[in-house]
């Protein structure tokens, strides 16, 4: 049976920037190992698979290579896709059913937002094997603050030329037991708070280009040495992005933008 298949640019307003996603609107439930097949064929950073149940939908992540347990730019395709093929009323809340539990999307001045929970990083220490993969010409800054949060690694760098100028040796990073890697600094941009870059060659991304997810744990860690409840972020990969961040509580919402750019039919 065949399927709508979308690929939503999203946290943009331009087509051909911020992290692209395909979503799958599915009519029935199917395996995990399909799912994953598709991902694969796919070749993007995540490919969403959206399933209508009596209250809400489910929703699943899948990388090229493993399921994930929480997708940001995913989620806002996803909610994108859905207002825009006409399945959910526009500006009608929609609620996701996943493995991080109930995601609730909305839509508030000009934003997709996304109700999502914190994961904030706990002070650690830096993996064996990190710096030499971040830095494999040796050239290394001291950082301000290293942790984890219960997905992945957070380095906080001086400064936002630091981060800009990261060339990891992706072969080295992807054998740190981690989903992925945050590397963070402040900006040096007068409208923006923050920027961070996120690699994730472990799960089959070397570098996302806007990773919402990570934002649930950037967005605390700012929040606190800001003092700021609302921020801007960038995440400064080739694409690049933006992230506008709230702190409510123990949650993240999330807001941004998404653009479609190529609607199918998966047989």
């Amino acid at each position: 049976m065949s399927c709508p298949l979308l690929q939503v640019d999203a946290f943009t307003d331009r087509r051909f920037r911020g992290n692209p996603a395909a979503v799958c609107l599915l009519e029935e439930e199917r395996g995990a190992d399909w799912m994953q097949a598709v991902a694969a064929e796919m070749n993007l950073a995540e490919t969403a698979f959206v399933r209508p149940l009596d209250e809400g939908f489910e929703l699943r992540w899948f990388t090229p290579r493993i399921e994930v347990d929480l997708c940001g730019h995913a989620t806002l395709a996803s909610a994108h896709a859905l207002w825009e093929e006409g399945i959910v009323v526009p500006a009608q809340p929609i609620r996701f059913h996943s493995q991080s539990g109930v995601l609730t999307c909305t839509t508030r001045e000009g934003l997709i937002e996304l109700d999502f929970p914190a994961t904030p990083a706990e002070d650690s220490e830096m993996p064996d094997g990190l710096v030499a993969a971040l830095w494999p010409d040796g050239d290394v800054p001291q950082p301000m603050f290293v942790g984890r949060t219960k997905f992945d690694v957070l380095v906080v760098l001086e400064s936002a030329t630091q981060v800009r100028g990261l060339d990891p040796d992706f072969r080295r990073l992807a054998a740190i037991p981690t989903r992925g890697v945050m590397v963070t600094a402040p900006t040096d941009r007068p409208e923006e708070d923050f920027l961070s870059r996120f690699f994730a060659p472990a799960a089959g991304i070397d570098e996302d280009p806007v990773t919402g997810s990570a934002h649930c744990c950037l967005g605390p860690y700012w929040a606190g040495r800001l003092g700021k409840a609302a921020l801007k972020a960038h995440q400064a990969s080739r694409r690049g992005g933006e992230v506008a961040v709230r702190i409510n509580g123990d949650r993240v919402v999330l807001g941004g933008q998404a653009v479609t750019v190529l609607r199918g039919e998966l047989l």
